[in-house]
Protein backbone atom coordinates (compact mmCIF):
# COMPACT_ATOMS: atom_id res chain seq x y z
CA UNK A 1 0.00 0.00 0.00
CA UNK A 2 2.71 2.44 0.98
CA UNK A 3 4.81 1.38 -2.01
CA UNK A 4 1.93 2.03 -4.41
CA UNK A 5 1.26 5.41 -2.85
CA UNK A 6 4.90 6.43 -3.18
CA UNK A 7 4.91 5.43 -6.86
CA UNK A 8 1.78 7.48 -7.50
CA UNK A 9 3.36 10.46 -5.80
CA UNK A 10 6.54 10.07 -7.86
CA UNK A 11 4.54 10.06 -11.09
CA UNK A 12 2.44 13.04 -10.11
CA UNK A 13 3.57 16.38 -11.53
CA UNK A 14 5.54 18.59 -9.22
CA UNK A 15 3.59 21.82 -9.26
CA UNK A 16 6.22 23.54 -7.15
CA UNK A 17 8.64 23.38 -10.13
CA UNK A 18 6.19 25.10 -12.45
CA UNK A 19 7.90 28.09 -14.04
CA UNK A 20 6.47 31.56 -13.72
CA UNK A 21 4.96 33.43 -16.64
CA UNK A 22 7.30 35.69 -18.59
CA UNK A 23 6.11 38.62 -20.69
CA UNK A 24 7.85 39.69 -23.89
CA UNK A 25 7.25 43.17 -25.31
CA UNK A 26 7.83 42.92 -29.05
CA UNK A 27 6.89 40.31 -31.65
CA UNK A 28 9.89 40.76 -33.95
CA UNK A 29 12.37 38.08 -34.95
CA UNK A 30 14.27 38.06 -31.66
CA UNK A 31 11.19 38.29 -29.46
CA UNK A 32 9.53 35.35 -31.25
CA UNK A 33 12.71 33.25 -31.23
CA UNK A 34 13.33 33.88 -27.53
CA UNK A 35 9.68 33.20 -26.74
CA UNK A 36 9.76 29.87 -28.59
CA UNK A 37 12.95 28.86 -26.79
CA UNK A 38 11.45 29.73 -23.41
CA UNK A 39 8.25 27.81 -24.19
CA UNK A 40 10.39 24.75 -24.99
CA UNK A 41 12.04 25.23 -21.59
CA UNK A 42 8.68 25.20 -19.81
CA UNK A 43 7.95 28.92 -19.38
CA UNK A 44 4.41 30.23 -20.02
CA UNK A 45 4.84 33.16 -22.41
CA UNK A 46 2.62 36.15 -23.03
CA UNK A 47 3.48 38.65 -25.74
CA UNK A 48 2.72 42.34 -25.39
CA UNK A 49 2.04 44.02 -28.71
CA UNK A 50 0.59 47.30 -29.98
CA UNK A 51 -1.65 45.21 -32.24
CA UNK A 52 -2.74 42.26 -30.06
CA UNK A 53 -3.88 39.73 -32.60
CA UNK A 54 -2.71 36.22 -33.30
CA UNK A 55 -0.31 35.53 -36.16
CA UNK A 56 1.11 32.45 -37.79
CA UNK A 57 4.57 33.69 -36.78
CA UNK A 58 3.74 33.77 -33.05
CA UNK A 59 4.24 30.44 -31.22
CA UNK A 60 0.86 28.72 -30.79
CA UNK A 61 1.44 28.13 -27.08
CA UNK A 62 1.90 31.85 -26.41
CA UNK A 63 -0.77 34.44 -25.67
CA UNK A 64 -0.82 37.84 -27.38
CA UNK A 65 -2.28 40.79 -25.45
CA UNK A 66 -1.91 44.53 -25.31
CA UNK A 67 1.10 45.92 -23.48
CA UNK A 68 -0.97 46.86 -20.45
CA UNK A 69 -2.70 43.48 -20.16
CA UNK A 70 0.49 41.50 -20.78
CA UNK A 71 2.47 43.46 -18.19
CA UNK A 72 -0.10 42.67 -15.50
CA UNK A 73 0.37 38.91 -16.02
CA UNK A 74 4.11 38.63 -15.36
CA UNK A 75 6.76 39.84 -12.94
CA UNK A 76 9.52 39.56 -15.57
CA UNK A 77 9.13 41.52 -18.79
CA UNK A 78 11.62 41.20 -21.64
CA UNK A 79 11.84 44.38 -23.72
CA UNK A 80 12.60 43.06 -27.22
CA UNK A 81 12.16 46.47 -28.84
CA UNK A 82 14.65 49.00 -30.19
CA UNK A 83 15.57 51.98 -28.04
CA UNK A 84 13.86 54.54 -30.27
CA UNK A 85 10.49 52.91 -29.49
CA UNK A 86 10.83 52.95 -25.69
CA UNK A 87 8.56 55.98 -25.32
CA UNK A 88 5.43 53.83 -25.08
CA UNK A 89 6.72 52.55 -21.72
CA UNK A 90 6.31 55.93 -19.99
CA UNK A 91 2.49 55.67 -19.62
CA UNK A 92 2.99 52.15 -18.23
CA UNK A 93 5.39 53.33 -15.50
CA UNK A 94 2.93 52.66 -12.67
CA UNK A 95 2.08 49.15 -13.93
CA UNK A 96 5.79 48.34 -14.39
CA UNK A 97 6.75 49.51 -10.90
CA UNK A 98 8.60 46.76 -9.05
CA UNK A 99 8.75 44.49 -12.09
CA UNK A 100 11.94 43.15 -13.66
CA UNK A 101 12.59 44.67 -17.09
CA UNK A 102 15.14 42.81 -19.20
CA UNK A 103 16.72 44.98 -21.88
CA UNK A 104 17.98 42.90 -24.83
CA UNK A 105 18.60 45.69 -27.35
CA UNK A 106 21.74 46.57 -29.27
CA UNK A 107 22.81 49.68 -31.16
CA UNK A 108 24.08 50.20 -34.69
CA UNK A 109 27.33 51.88 -33.61
CA UNK A 110 29.70 51.61 -30.66
CA UNK A 111 28.88 54.24 -28.00
CA UNK A 112 26.02 55.52 -30.15
CA UNK A 113 24.37 57.22 -27.17
CA UNK A 114 25.83 58.90 -24.06
CA UNK A 115 24.28 56.22 -21.84
CA UNK A 116 23.50 52.58 -22.46
CA UNK A 117 20.04 51.47 -23.59
CA UNK A 118 19.53 49.73 -20.26
CA UNK A 119 20.36 52.90 -18.30
CA UNK A 120 18.03 54.88 -20.55
CA UNK A 121 15.30 52.34 -19.85
CA UNK A 122 15.90 52.70 -16.10
CA UNK A 123 15.47 56.46 -16.44
CA UNK A 124 12.17 56.07 -18.32
CA UNK A 125 10.77 53.61 -15.77
CA UNK A 126 12.47 54.53 -12.47
CA UNK A 127 10.31 52.18 -10.38
CA UNK A 128 11.32 49.04 -12.32
CA UNK A 129 14.32 46.77 -11.80
CA UNK A 130 16.26 46.89 -15.06
CA UNK A 131 18.59 44.03 -16.06
CA UNK A 132 20.71 43.84 -19.21
CA UNK A 133 20.89 40.39 -20.83
CA UNK A 134 20.50 38.30 -24.02
CA UNK A 135 21.94 40.97 -26.33
CA UNK A 136 24.86 38.71 -27.32
CA UNK A 137 22.58 35.89 -28.54
CA UNK A 138 21.12 36.10 -32.05
CA UNK A 139 17.61 35.17 -33.12
CA UNK A 140 19.09 32.75 -35.67
CA UNK A 141 21.06 30.92 -32.96
CA UNK A 142 17.92 30.60 -30.81
CA UNK A 143 15.86 29.28 -33.72
CA UNK A 144 18.43 26.85 -35.13
CA UNK A 145 19.75 25.69 -31.77
CA UNK A 146 23.39 26.27 -32.80
CA UNK A 147 24.37 28.05 -29.62
CA UNK A 148 27.96 26.79 -29.36
CA UNK A 149 29.41 30.10 -30.55
CA UNK A 150 27.11 32.27 -28.40
CA UNK A 151 26.37 30.22 -25.30
CA UNK A 152 27.61 32.89 -22.91
CA UNK A 153 25.09 35.54 -21.86
CA UNK A 154 26.39 38.67 -20.15
CA UNK A 155 24.09 39.88 -17.37
CA UNK A 156 24.26 43.09 -15.36
CA UNK A 157 21.90 45.03 -13.10
CA UNK A 158 21.71 46.96 -9.84
CA UNK A 159 19.19 44.68 -8.13
CA UNK A 160 20.75 41.36 -7.08
CA UNK A 161 17.43 39.52 -6.74
CA UNK A 162 16.23 40.64 -10.17
CA UNK A 163 19.57 39.72 -11.71
CA UNK A 164 19.40 36.27 -10.13
CA UNK A 165 15.92 35.71 -11.58
CA UNK A 166 17.19 36.54 -15.07
CA UNK A 167 20.24 34.32 -14.62
CA UNK A 168 17.93 31.43 -13.66
CA UNK A 169 16.10 31.90 -16.97
CA UNK A 170 19.43 31.92 -18.83
CA UNK A 171 20.41 28.61 -17.25
CA UNK A 172 17.01 27.11 -17.99
CA UNK A 173 17.56 27.89 -21.68
CA UNK A 174 20.82 25.91 -21.63
CA UNK A 175 22.99 29.03 -21.72
CA UNK A 176 25.76 30.22 -19.42
CA UNK A 177 25.15 33.49 -17.53
CA UNK A 178 28.13 35.71 -16.75
CA UNK A 179 27.51 38.31 -14.05
CA UNK A 180 29.14 41.56 -15.14
CA UNK A 181 28.14 43.59 -12.09
CA UNK A 182 25.99 46.71 -11.91
CA UNK A 183 24.08 48.42 -14.71
CA UNK A 184 27.14 50.57 -15.38
CA UNK A 185 28.55 47.60 -17.31
CA UNK A 186 25.65 47.71 -19.78
CA UNK A 187 27.49 50.09 -22.13
CA UNK A 188 30.35 47.64 -22.52
CA UNK A 189 27.98 44.70 -22.93
CA UNK A 190 26.08 46.55 -25.68
CA UNK A 191 29.33 47.39 -27.47
CA UNK A 192 30.55 43.79 -27.42
CA UNK A 193 28.39 42.44 -30.32
CA UNK A 194 29.45 45.40 -32.47
CA UNK A 195 33.15 44.62 -32.17
CA UNK A 196 34.54 42.76 -35.15
CA UNK A 197 37.02 40.14 -33.87
CA UNK A 198 38.30 42.34 -31.01
CA UNK A 199 40.98 39.85 -29.91
CA UNK A 200 42.01 39.15 -33.50
CA UNK A 201 42.78 42.68 -34.68
CA UNK A 202 46.35 42.86 -33.39
CA UNK A 203 47.35 39.36 -34.62
CA UNK A 204 45.78 39.90 -38.03
CA UNK A 205 47.22 43.39 -38.56
CA UNK A 206 50.62 42.23 -37.33
CA UNK A 207 50.62 39.22 -39.65
CA UNK A 208 49.52 41.37 -42.59
CA UNK A 209 52.26 43.88 -41.81
CA UNK A 210 54.91 41.17 -41.61
CA UNK A 211 53.62 39.59 -44.82
CA UNK A 212 53.77 42.91 -46.69
CA UNK A 213 57.26 43.67 -45.37
CA UNK A 214 58.73 40.29 -46.29
CA UNK A 215 56.96 40.27 -49.65
CA UNK A 216 58.69 43.46 -50.75
CA UNK A 217 61.91 42.31 -49.08
CA UNK A 218 61.93 39.04 -51.07
CA UNK A 219 60.81 40.87 -54.19
CA UNK A 220 63.88 43.08 -53.99
CA UNK A 221 66.28 40.20 -53.29
CA UNK A 222 64.93 37.50 -55.58
CA UNK A 223 63.34 39.35 -58.50
CA UNK A 224 64.65 42.90 -58.83
CA UNK A 225 68.27 42.01 -57.97
CA UNK A 226 68.31 39.15 -60.52
CA UNK A 227 66.84 41.42 -63.19
CA UNK A 228 69.33 44.24 -62.56
CA UNK A 229 72.55 42.23 -62.15
CA UNK A 230 71.86 38.98 -64.01
CA UNK A 231 69.33 40.20 -66.59
CA UNK A 232 66.98 37.33 -65.66
CA UNK A 233 63.23 37.65 -65.29
CA UNK A 234 62.11 35.77 -62.21
CA UNK A 235 58.84 37.65 -61.82
CA UNK A 236 56.94 34.34 -61.73
CA UNK A 237 58.49 33.79 -58.28
CA UNK A 238 55.69 36.03 -56.98
CA UNK A 239 53.17 33.19 -57.37
CA UNK A 240 54.83 30.32 -55.46
CA UNK A 241 58.47 30.88 -54.46
CA UNK A 242 58.05 34.16 -52.59
CA UNK A 243 54.88 33.10 -50.71
CA UNK A 244 56.66 29.88 -49.73
CA UNK A 245 59.44 32.00 -48.24
CA UNK A 246 57.06 34.38 -46.48
CA UNK A 247 54.77 31.82 -44.82
CA UNK A 248 57.38 29.97 -42.73
CA UNK A 249 59.07 33.23 -41.80
CA UNK A 250 55.86 34.83 -40.54
CA UNK A 251 54.78 31.59 -38.81
CA UNK A 252 58.05 31.34 -36.88
CA UNK A 253 58.02 35.00 -35.85
CA UNK A 254 54.39 34.84 -34.68
CA UNK A 255 55.07 31.63 -32.76
CA UNK A 256 57.96 33.34 -30.97
CA UNK A 257 55.74 36.35 -30.22
CA UNK A 258 53.32 33.97 -28.47
CA UNK A 259 55.94 33.18 -25.82
CA UNK A 260 57.83 36.48 -25.68
CA UNK A 261 55.26 38.29 -23.47
CA UNK A 262 55.41 35.49 -20.90
CA UNK A 263 59.20 35.88 -20.74
CA UNK A 264 58.89 39.66 -20.41
CA UNK A 265 56.29 39.25 -17.65
CA UNK A 266 58.65 36.94 -15.74
CA UNK A 267 61.48 39.48 -16.04
CA UNK A 268 59.21 42.26 -14.77
CA UNK A 269 58.10 40.16 -11.80
CA UNK A 270 61.71 39.35 -10.94
CA UNK A 271 62.66 43.02 -11.19
CA UNK A 272 59.76 44.19 -9.03
CA UNK A 273 59.91 41.26 -6.66
CA UNK A 274 56.12 40.86 -6.54
CA UNK A 275 53.19 39.58 -8.57
CA UNK A 276 50.74 42.09 -7.09
CA UNK A 277 51.75 44.95 -9.36
CA UNK A 278 50.03 45.39 -12.69
CA UNK A 279 51.85 44.83 -15.94
CA UNK A 280 51.96 47.67 -18.48
CA UNK A 281 48.77 47.93 -20.54
CA UNK A 282 50.54 46.99 -23.77
CA UNK A 283 51.83 43.80 -22.17
CA UNK A 284 48.40 42.94 -20.75
CA UNK A 285 46.80 43.28 -24.18
CA UNK A 286 49.62 41.31 -25.78
CA UNK A 287 49.20 38.41 -23.34
CA UNK A 288 45.43 38.33 -23.89
CA UNK A 289 45.80 37.73 -27.63
CA UNK A 290 48.48 35.01 -27.49
CA UNK A 291 45.99 32.31 -28.47
CA UNK A 292 45.00 34.25 -31.59
CA UNK A 293 48.66 34.88 -32.46
CA UNK A 294 49.32 31.15 -32.24
CA UNK A 295 46.35 30.23 -34.45
CA UNK A 296 47.37 32.77 -37.10
CA UNK A 297 50.90 31.36 -36.98
CA UNK A 298 49.48 27.86 -37.45
CA UNK A 299 47.55 29.06 -40.51
CA UNK A 300 50.79 30.35 -42.08
CA UNK A 301 52.48 27.04 -41.24
CA UNK A 302 49.72 25.16 -43.07
CA UNK A 303 50.19 27.39 -46.10
CA UNK A 304 53.91 26.65 -46.04
CA UNK A 305 53.16 22.91 -46.03
CA UNK A 306 50.78 23.22 -48.99
CA UNK A 307 53.21 25.36 -50.99
CA UNK A 308 56.02 22.88 -50.28
CA UNK A 309 53.95 19.89 -51.42
CA UNK A 310 53.38 21.39 -54.89
CA UNK A 311 57.05 22.23 -55.51
CA UNK A 312 57.78 19.01 -57.49
CA UNK A 313 54.99 19.69 -60.00
CA UNK A 314 56.07 23.26 -60.80
CA UNK A 315 57.25 23.81 -64.36
CA UNK A 316 60.31 25.77 -63.23
CA UNK A 317 61.44 22.97 -60.90
CA UNK A 318 60.90 20.27 -63.54
CA UNK A 319 62.73 22.32 -66.17
CA UNK A 320 65.67 22.99 -63.84
CA UNK A 321 66.00 19.31 -62.91
CA UNK A 322 65.79 18.14 -66.54
CA UNK A 323 68.23 20.81 -67.68
CA UNK A 324 70.68 19.81 -64.98
CA UNK A 325 70.49 16.14 -65.92
CA UNK A 326 71.00 16.86 -69.63
CA UNK A 327 73.89 19.22 -68.90
CA UNK A 328 75.67 16.63 -66.77
CA UNK A 329 75.06 13.95 -69.37
CA UNK A 330 76.52 16.10 -72.16
CA UNK A 331 79.56 17.02 -70.06
CA UNK A 332 79.89 13.47 -68.69
CA UNK A 333 79.84 14.72 -65.11
CA UNK A 334 78.41 13.26 -61.94
CA UNK A 335 78.17 14.61 -58.40
CA UNK A 336 79.32 12.14 -55.75
CA UNK A 337 76.98 11.58 -52.82
CA UNK A 338 77.75 13.87 -49.88
CA UNK A 339 76.94 12.17 -46.60
CA UNK A 340 76.97 15.48 -44.69
CA UNK A 341 74.44 17.04 -47.01
CA UNK A 342 72.33 13.90 -46.70
CA UNK A 343 72.28 14.25 -42.92
CA UNK A 344 71.50 17.97 -43.14
CA UNK A 345 68.68 17.41 -45.62
CA UNK A 346 67.04 14.61 -43.63
CA UNK A 347 67.51 16.45 -40.33
CA UNK A 348 65.98 19.60 -41.79
CA UNK A 349 62.93 17.67 -43.01
CA UNK A 350 62.56 15.66 -39.79
CA UNK A 351 62.71 18.78 -37.62
CA UNK A 352 60.12 20.46 -39.84
CA UNK A 353 57.75 17.49 -39.66
CA UNK A 354 58.06 17.20 -35.87
CA UNK A 355 57.69 20.96 -35.41
CA UNK A 356 54.56 21.04 -37.54
CA UNK A 357 53.10 18.05 -35.68
CA UNK A 358 53.48 19.73 -32.29
CA UNK A 359 52.27 23.00 -33.80
CA UNK A 360 49.03 21.29 -34.87
CA UNK A 361 48.75 19.69 -31.43
CA UNK A 362 48.97 23.13 -29.81
CA UNK A 363 46.25 24.42 -32.12
CA UNK A 364 43.95 21.50 -31.32
CA UNK A 365 44.34 21.89 -27.56
CA UNK A 366 43.50 25.59 -27.80
CA UNK A 367 40.01 24.75 -29.09
CA UNK A 368 37.38 25.24 -26.34
CA UNK A 369 35.94 21.74 -26.80
CA UNK A 370 39.38 20.24 -26.14
CA UNK A 371 40.72 22.67 -23.53
CA UNK A 372 37.56 22.22 -21.44
CA UNK A 373 38.18 18.47 -21.25
CA UNK A 374 41.64 18.75 -19.65
CA UNK A 375 42.61 20.12 -16.27
CA UNK A 376 44.71 23.22 -15.80
CA UNK A 377 47.98 21.32 -15.26
CA UNK A 378 47.52 19.32 -18.46
CA UNK A 379 46.60 22.41 -20.46
CA UNK A 380 49.60 24.32 -19.07
CA UNK A 381 51.92 21.40 -19.88
CA UNK A 382 50.78 21.31 -23.50
CA UNK A 383 50.73 25.05 -24.09
CA UNK A 384 53.95 25.82 -22.20
CA UNK A 385 56.27 22.80 -22.27
CA UNK A 386 55.22 21.45 -25.68
CA UNK A 387 54.93 25.03 -26.92
CA UNK A 388 58.57 25.75 -26.22
CA UNK A 389 59.49 22.37 -27.71
CA UNK A 390 57.64 23.40 -30.87
CA UNK A 391 59.51 26.70 -30.96
CA UNK A 392 62.84 24.89 -30.51
CA UNK A 393 62.06 22.41 -33.30
CA UNK A 394 60.90 25.11 -35.74
CA UNK A 395 63.94 27.27 -34.95
CA UNK A 396 66.26 24.29 -35.42
CA UNK A 397 64.45 23.49 -38.69
CA UNK A 398 65.31 26.97 -39.96
CA UNK A 399 68.91 26.85 -38.68
CA UNK A 400 69.61 23.51 -40.36
CA UNK A 401 67.98 24.79 -43.56
CA UNK A 402 70.44 27.67 -43.56
CA UNK A 403 73.44 25.41 -43.01
CA UNK A 404 76.66 27.07 -44.14
CA UNK A 405 74.77 29.64 -46.19
CA UNK A 406 74.86 32.01 -43.24
CA UNK A 407 78.52 32.73 -44.03
CA UNK A 408 78.22 32.63 -47.82
CA UNK A 409 78.63 36.06 -49.50
CA UNK A 410 76.13 35.04 -52.21
CA UNK A 411 73.41 34.92 -49.53
CA UNK A 412 73.69 38.70 -49.07
CA UNK A 413 72.29 40.42 -52.12
CA UNK A 414 72.65 44.18 -51.83
CA UNK A 415 73.90 43.36 -48.31
CA UNK A 416 70.46 41.99 -47.51
CA UNK A 417 70.41 38.56 -45.79
CA UNK A 418 67.88 35.87 -46.63
CA UNK A 419 64.44 36.34 -45.07
CA UNK A 420 64.78 33.18 -43.00
CA UNK A 421 67.86 34.70 -41.32
CA UNK A 422 65.75 37.63 -40.13
CA UNK A 423 63.07 35.26 -38.88
CA UNK A 424 65.55 33.70 -36.43
CA UNK A 425 66.17 36.90 -34.45
CA UNK A 426 63.06 36.91 -32.22
CA UNK A 427 62.89 33.10 -31.67
CA UNK A 428 66.54 33.01 -30.62
CA UNK A 429 66.02 35.93 -28.22
CA UNK A 430 63.01 34.17 -26.66
CA UNK A 431 64.83 30.85 -26.27
CA UNK A 432 67.94 32.47 -24.79
CA UNK A 433 65.91 34.46 -22.26
CA UNK A 434 63.88 31.38 -21.36
CA UNK A 435 67.08 29.38 -20.92
CA UNK A 436 68.38 32.02 -18.52
CA UNK A 437 65.10 32.09 -16.56
CA UNK A 438 65.18 28.34 -15.89
CA UNK A 439 68.46 28.66 -14.00
CA UNK A 440 67.70 27.42 -10.44
CA UNK A 441 68.67 30.74 -8.82
CA UNK A 442 66.10 32.62 -10.93
CA UNK A 443 63.47 29.91 -11.33
CA UNK A 444 63.25 29.34 -7.56
CA UNK A 445 62.77 33.05 -6.88
CA UNK A 446 60.21 33.41 -9.67
CA UNK A 447 58.24 30.45 -8.29
CA UNK A 448 58.20 32.05 -4.84
CA UNK A 449 56.97 35.34 -6.28
CA UNK A 450 54.14 33.63 -8.15
CA UNK A 451 53.17 31.87 -4.92
CA UNK A 452 52.72 35.22 -3.18
CA UNK A 453 56.17 36.04 -1.77
CA UNK A 454 57.24 39.70 -2.05
CA UNK A 455 60.73 41.10 -1.86
CA UNK A 456 59.50 44.55 -0.86
CA UNK A 457 55.79 44.67 0.10
CA UNK A 458 55.83 48.47 0.21
CA UNK A 459 56.70 48.59 -3.50
CA UNK A 460 53.48 46.84 -4.53
CA UNK A 461 51.43 49.06 -2.22
CA UNK A 462 53.00 52.18 -3.72
CA UNK A 463 52.46 50.86 -7.25
CA UNK A 464 48.81 50.07 -6.57
CA UNK A 465 48.35 53.52 -5.04
CA UNK A 466 49.83 55.16 -8.14
CA UNK A 467 47.63 53.04 -10.44
CA UNK A 468 44.48 53.80 -8.47
CA UNK A 469 45.33 57.50 -8.32
CA UNK A 470 45.91 57.67 -12.09
CA UNK A 471 42.63 55.83 -12.68
CA UNK A 472 40.75 58.42 -10.62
Amino acid sequence: MNKTSSNIMALAPNTSNKRETVCIFGTGDFGRALGQKMIQSGYPIVFGSRSPRTSNLIPKEAEVLSHTEAAQKAAIIIIAIQRQHYDFLTPLAEILRGKVLVDVSNNLKINQYPESNAEYLAQLVPGAKVVKAFNTVSAWALQSGTLDASRQVFVCGDDMEAKQMVMDIVRALGLTPLDQGSLLAAQEIENYPLQLFPMWKFPIFLSLGLTAFFFFYCLIRDVIYSYVYENKDYSFFIAISIPNRICPVVALILLALVYLPGVLAAIIQLYRGTKYSRFPDWLDKWMLCRKQLGLVALAFAFLHVFYTLIIPIRYYVRWRNEDGIISKALNNKTDPFNNTNGWLSDSYLALGILGFFFFVLLGITSLPSVSNSVNWREFRFVQSKLGYLTLILCTAHTLVYGGNRFLSPSSYRWYLPNAYMLSLIIPCIVLILKFVLIFPCLDRQLTQIRQGWERNPQYSEQSNYIINKSAV
